[in-house]
């Protein structure tokens, strides 16, 4: 018991210290992405190449002004970033970042639990990170925060369901729930290849629950004043900052497990496959955010009933056909 105890702890605090480089640098690589796409150079004072850059704007945010507004509801206005922070972080400990290796003749495995239901898990805990964005939007006392939170609140509501189908069609094809029975299984043939409508269904849902361009609704700078997060200063901010960049995190690494094979890939071992899928869906949501215009809130909610949903069921339905007419 003291010898797995020790070892879960240990795998805990490296996934952990991993996610957090990962989220702070995500912020750099966005930003210097995103500064070339535009003819910019980005960071470049702060380090080689403003590769310093997190760490100060971390120290930055640790010491700035705290500000809560009067009329604010101020338990709900604190515990909002604090939900959407540590749904995040939550949905890491089912990730299967790699199968298992040997160490000191023990095998462990490279994830922290294998749920049976991790697919349910998923969907419920990244519902609940939403909560923290409408909850800060409504709880800060001022009308563009409430209406970034009722955004929020559709946006979610609207296009959770065409997500939530889209992975019923991969849970229809591998058989189980677990992420690590869903990797396992596309060791022949990856479910992009089986199931293309669910995997475009998949990332343009992904990039509506995380607000990114086009869908960045809750936060429209041109209309909202920065949204639903327009109150909140210091390491309030900051929180809600890390959990947009941690849930993309966990998006991109999702989106791995359940189209892209996981950890299988040939000659490199199976935790940097898994990296390298996973950086290159990050930097595709930064691409997309310099590439498309954002949409009229109208397209977004019609984008999402009467495309997505739809296109779902329907996907759904040729599945189970599939399925049947080869008898899998």
């Amino acid at each position: 018991m003291v010898e797995f105890l020790s070892i879960l702890i240990i795998k805990t605090l490296v996934v952990f210290a991993v996610s957090m480089l990962i989220v702070a640098y995500s912020t750099w690589i966005e930003r210097k992405v995103l500064g070339h796409v535009q003819l910019r150079h980005g960071p470049t004072r702060v380090g080689f190449h403003g590769l310093l850059q997190p760490i100060a704007d971390g120290i930055k945010g640790f010491f700035k002004e705290e500000v809560v507004p009067d009329n604010a509801d101020k338990p709900v206005f604190i515990l909002a970033p604090i939900i959407s922070i540590a749904a995040a972080l939550s949905l890491l400990v089912i990730i299967p970042f790699g199968d298992s290796v040997t160490i000191m003749g023990h095998k462990i495995t490279l994830y922290l639990t294998d749920l049976d239901i991790g697919i349910l898990y998923v969907l419920g805990i990244s519902t609940i990170g939403s909560y923290g964005v409408m909850l800060g939007g409504w709880s800060s006392g001022n009308k563009y925060g409430v209406l970034g939170g009722l955004r929020a609140s559709a946006q979610m509501i609207s296009y959770e369901l065409s997500m939530a189908l889209a992975v019923i069609s991969v849970v229809m094809v591998s058989g189980t729930l677990s992420l690590v029975g869903i990797v396992e299984q596309q060791a022949g043939l990856w479910n992009i290849v089986k199931q293309p409508l669910a995997f475009f269904i998949f990332i343009v849902c992904g990039l509506a629950e995380l607000n990114r361009t086009p869908f960045d609704m809750p936060e429209a700078e041109a209309e909202l004043a920065c949204g639903y997060n327009v109150e909140y200063s210091s390491m309030k901010f900051a929180l809600f900052f890390m959990a947009e960049y941690a849930h993309m995190f966990v998006f991109s690494a999702m989106v791995t497990t359940l189209f892209l094979g996981g950890w299988h890939g040939p000659l490199l071992p199976g935790p940097v496959w898994f990296f390298i899928k996973t950086f290159a869906l990050i930097f595709f949501c930064v691409w997309e955010r310099s590439t498309f215009p954002r949409y009229r809130y109208d397209e977004v909610m019609e984008l999402g009933w009467k495309v997505l949903l739809p296109a779902g069921l329907l996907n759904i339905l040729l599945t189970g056909l599939w399925m049947v007419i080869f008898n899998i």
